[in-house]
């Protein structure tokens, strides 16, 4: 790789060739790995510093767990598990009905409707934090008020431009004889839909899944605006306003960076095959 990349005319099994790809994979092992290691670490150390990477408890111990638990740590570990699986069910079913119908599906406005979708990837939240707080206090139409709700973080996340881009690529790659031929034996729009389209993006389901899920449960600015006290906060939230708490050391610190990474972990397991699958399917296509 490297005799290629950087035009040296070295072979695979030269001496400087191999020591260079051994220390290239060390640097990705300590950048990717490390804060890893380091958080997990420290949520078993009595003597967690961080400021000092370690990858092991110098000092092991459970009591930052408890520490956590008395500050409140799975109340708010309750509420993001229920935003985020709330959000994640209305964000793809939101997706795929949106996608079949830029994908498979023509009618007068669509540019316009996908140009819409792709802009709200170009907005960063804090460009529309106020006008978001706005309409959160006072729905339109409905003049409903969801500051406190989950509904008030649910409802903002339930369409995501990205998701509904990928899966509409996804779904332009299935041939359309088969939609015809359904169709032909008298099969409605919604088995079409249901039976026909949808099987075949699973790997484009899993991957809206594992980075959706990603998306919302890093929220950090919705659920503030949305919390009226905070009791109602994010576990993402809450570890950063236990910053600055005396009475939370750094483990406890780190034992609910722990607990805040797991469910990202077991989405990704749960779906990695889905998720390779999309990557390869991408990869095939581009």
């Amino acid at each position: 790789m490297f005799e290629t990349t950087l035009g040296w005319g070295w072979g695979r099994k030269h001496p400087v060739a191999t020591g260079l790809r051994v220390l290239l994979y060390a640097i990705v092992l300590v950048v990717f790995c490390g804060p890893l290691v380091s958080v997990f670490a420290g949520a078993f150390d009595n003597a967690a510093d961080p400021s000092k990477m370690s990858l092991y408890p110098r000092d092991p111990t459970l009591e930052n767990f408890q520490v956590a638990a008395e500050q409140g740590l799975w109340r708010y570990f309750f509420n993001s598990v229920v935003i985020a699986g709330g959000a994640l069910l209305l964000q793809v079913s939101v997706s795929v009905f949106a996608a079949y119908a830029l994908a498979r599906r023509r009618f007068r406005g669509q540019a316009l409707v996908l140009l819409a979708i792709l802009s709200t990837m170009m907005l960063p939240e804090e460009v529309i934090a106020i006008p978001l707080s706005l309409v959160i206090g006072d729905l339109p139409v409905l003049g409903l008020d969801l500051r406190g709700t989950v509904l008030g973080v649910i409802l903002p996340l339930g369409g995501w431009g990205f998701s509904i881009f990928v899966l509409s690529e996804f779904m332009k790659e299935i041939p359309r004889q088969l939609e015809e031929a359904a169709r032909c034996d008298g099969a409605s729009e919604l088995r079409i839909f249901g039976q026909i389209i949808l099987p075949l993006c699973k790997p484009g389901i899993g991957v809206i899944v594992i980075f959706g899920f990603n998306m919302i449960w890093d929220q950090y600015l919705l659920p503030l605006i949305v919390a009226r006290t905070p009791d109602d906060y994010t576990l993402t939230v809450a570890l950063a306003s236990l910053r600055s708490d005396p009475l939370v050391g750094p483990g406890a610190l780190l034992a609910g960076a722990l607990l805040a990474l797991l469910p990202s972990l077991i989405v990704y397991l749960a779906f990695q095959r889905a998720f390779l699958s999309g990557l390869v399917a991408g990869a095939v296509k581009g």
